[in-house]
């Protein structure tokens, strides 16, 4: 039996390999579905397999692979930029035109999101086709051909994305944030650089996938599929290229800064330092401590003024001061519901244009709701300053970086900024009560339980814990080990900020924002 019968043979590709159909399990007739336990295999060359039955109308598998940027090097930055583009080119198994109409055809989705350590390749569709979407996620990871003229007619399209994304400002505070904190691998940008756009070359690409898309860099993970027939698709076409590819190097924090005079009316603004190691028990501190000092609203369209951030600001301004939650840096940013133990949202890519058009909307409304409250200032009152504060945290597999990150008008990012420092200073100096660290544990602990209830984002979990650690910690552990932090390891976690190498990043008219060295 073929692989696939509806949407073309993949024999002519791999002709000596035949897999069964890849179908979803229906449930018994008559009785509602079981709950059914995630199944993980992991073979002998290193792949990893998980897969969840969970009886939904829809099913979703995701490739995940140790392939982000980290793991360029100097010569072919902007790599990764493109191969997340290159999804629909040419493979040796389907045509662009089949890649791209086939999947419409039965109202599938692929999609590509990309951080700095990792690639993942995503289908969702129907059930009954997930045999069809599963062709052209094999097709596209393991036989791409990057043919020169359709890598060369991508080439624009890096700009076009590269543009829409930093009409944020936030997007360029971050990837110059990494770029100031890190020596290498950490520090290569999510998108091309300018001076590479046209220069990325199908060769490239070719020696990227050949020595980074093998075996032992890869998970499978799978919800609404058959575990075994998972498995056994996993055995024949994905052990391509075994081995462990080339290693990526060893991420080194320096410390630094970048600013970015452009004489934007808002600063924004982002100071860490390195914090601990994803999935570790100190990762799991900072995470209490975010959320101690205030991780974003937890209420839709919250005013965020309990946070311990949010009033240490409110205090350090004399004259009038209004917060202006801008929804805009959590979405992008700082996933406060979005914990988890292995995965990092910071520096997820995702470039629906929706998505993208609904941030640029809400940066409007603040510069205009901005420009409405000066004008009143000027008849009111002295002045009047609005500002959004948040602490920030972003683990990785060898390094982390925790902070704060604001954003306010310029002549009150000084105090904004050393504000929210002064507050990280209090609870490292051990003025911490039981009662805000139950709350935080509590925020946290609800935010990641959301989280893992949807369907993309369990999936994102799943494929990032199998890659890091080559297992799956269930939520009721990973609740366990959020409970397990004790006010000491938090009170460490803040001394950690306080007292380590800073790095910071910021934007706008810096007249009145302090030098790293002033803080």
């Amino acid at each position: 039996m073929k692989l696939l019968t509806r949407a073309g043979s993949f024999s002519r590709f791999y002709s000596l390999k035949v897999a069964p159909k890849v179908k979803a399990t229906a449930a018994p007739a008559g009785a509602p579905p079981q709950p059914q336990d995630l199944e993980f295999t992991k073979l002998p060359n290193g792949l990893v397999i998980a897969s969840l039955e969970n009886y939904a109308p829809l099913s979703r598998i995701g490739l995940f692979i140790k392939a982000g940027s980290r793991y360029e090097d100097s010569n072919n930055l902007g790599t990764t930029h493109l191969l997340r583009l290159a999804s629909s080119l040419t493979t040796k198994g389907a045509s662009s035109f089949k890649i791209t109409h086939g999947i419409e055809a039965v109202g599938g989705k692929l999609s590509v999101t990309a951080t700095r350590e990792t690639m993942a390749y995503t289908v969702e569709c129907q059930r009954g086709d997930v045999d069809i979407l599963m062709e052209f996620l094999l097709n596209v990871t393991t036989a791409p051909e990057f043919r020169r003229w359709e890598v060369a007619d991508l080439q624009p399209q890096l700009k076009i994305d590269k543009a829409v994304a930093f009409q944020n400002p936030q997007t360029h505070v971050i990837e110059n944030l990494h770029a100031a904190a890190y020596r290498n691998a950490l520090a290569n940008p999510l998108y091309c650089p300018d001076y590479r756009i046209g220069k990325v070359t199908s060769e490239e690409l070719h020696y990227f996938v050949q020595n980074h898309f093998t075996s032992a860099r890869m998970a499978l993970i799978g919800l609404g599929v058959s575990h075994p027939v998972l498995k056994q698709v996993a055995e024949q076409f994905l052990n391509m290229r075994g081995g462990f590819g080339l290693s990526g190097v060893k991420a080194k924090y320096r410390g630094g800064e970048i600013r970015e005079q452009n004489g934007d009316s808002l600063v924004h603004a982002a100071l860490v330092a390195e914090s601990a190691v994803a999935g570790s028990a100190e990762a799991n501190a900072f995470s209490v401590l975010q959320h101690v000092l205030g991780a974003g609203p937890h209420v839709k369209r919250g005013s965020n003024t309990t946070s311990h951030l949010h009033q240490a600001v409110a205090k350090a301004t004399q004259q009038p001061f209004d917060i202006f939650f801008c929804p805009l840096l959590f979405l992008w940013l700082l996933p406060e519901s979005h914990y988890s133990l292995f995965s990092n949202q910071v520096d997820k890519m995702n470039t629906k244009k929706l998505f993208t058009d609904s941030l640029l909307q809400l940066e409007i409304k603040f510069k205009k709701k901005n420009e409405r409250l000066g004008t009143v200032a000027t008849t009111k009152i002295p002045a009047l300053r609005e500002a959004e504060v948040s602490a920030f945290n972003a683990s990785y597999s060898d390094s982390g970086l925790f902070g704060i990150y604001t954003i306010s008008q310029a002549t009150a990012a000084g105090d904004v900024i050393k504000a929210a420092y002064n507050q990280v200073k209090t609870i490292a100096q051990g003025n911490l009560s039981n009662t805000d660290v139950q709350a935080a544990k509590n925020k946290l602990k609800a935010g990641y339980l959301m989280s893992v209830e949807s369907s993309e984002r369990f999936l994102e979990e799943v494929g990032s814990q199998a890659l890091v650690a080559g297992s799956y910690v269930p939520p009721s552990t990973v609740l366990q080990q959020i409970d397990s932090v004790a006010n000491a390891d938090i009170i460490n976690a803040a001394k950690k900020f306080v007292s380590g190498q800073k790095s910071m990043a910021a934007s706008g008219n810096l007249g009145h924002t302090p030098f790293v060295d002033e803080l």
